[in-house]
């Protein structure tokens, strides 16, 4: 399997790969609606949406995308927080960010889809997002250390 390789991404209006969807795991029934209110409130009213569950562990992420807006909601996930994102312009999903922190909500992992990583099943993305944020952690805790 090939990796990925983490890449900076500028502002502009540049698409990134993929269909124009968001895929998302880890949100309770309870947590979906006020998720679609959010996105709404950033003017993405009309981004189709997909809930991951652990049903759909071993599916690829080529395979979720080509899935219904909305499909999965109302099904609880207790997967890692996580949004997952696809043919957005550079600057969509910087709004995006800036917008789930502003708005405080929980914290979550972010990942684009590549050529690369659609080919995955969204367990080994999800196992390979969880390790790189163990990663750096680890080394803002580093940095942190060091400046002590």
């Amino acid at each position: 399997m090939e990796k990925g390789e983490f890449q900076k991404v500028d502002k502009s209006e540049q698409k990134m790969y993929g269909p124009w969807k968001l895929l998302v795991c880890g949100y309770s029934v309870e947590e979906q609606e006020p998720f679609l209110s959010f996105l709404e409130a950033l003017n993405f009213k009309d981004l189709p949406v997909v809930f991951v569950t652990e049903e759909d562990l071993q599916i690829s992420l080529e395979a979720l995308l080509k899935r219904g807006d909305k499909e999965g909601f109302g099904a609880a996930s207790t997967m890692t927080r996580t949004a997952i994102l696809s043919g957005f312009t550079h600057n969509d999903l910087h709004r995006l960010i800036s917008g789930y922190r502003q708005y405080q909500l929980p914290e979550q992992l972010w990942a684009t889809v590549t050529p690369v990583s659609e080919k995955w099943p969204i367990a080994v993305l999800l196992e390979e997002l969880s390790k790189e944020a163990q990663a750096m952690k680890k080394l803002r805790k580093a940095k942190a250390e060091q400046r002590v």
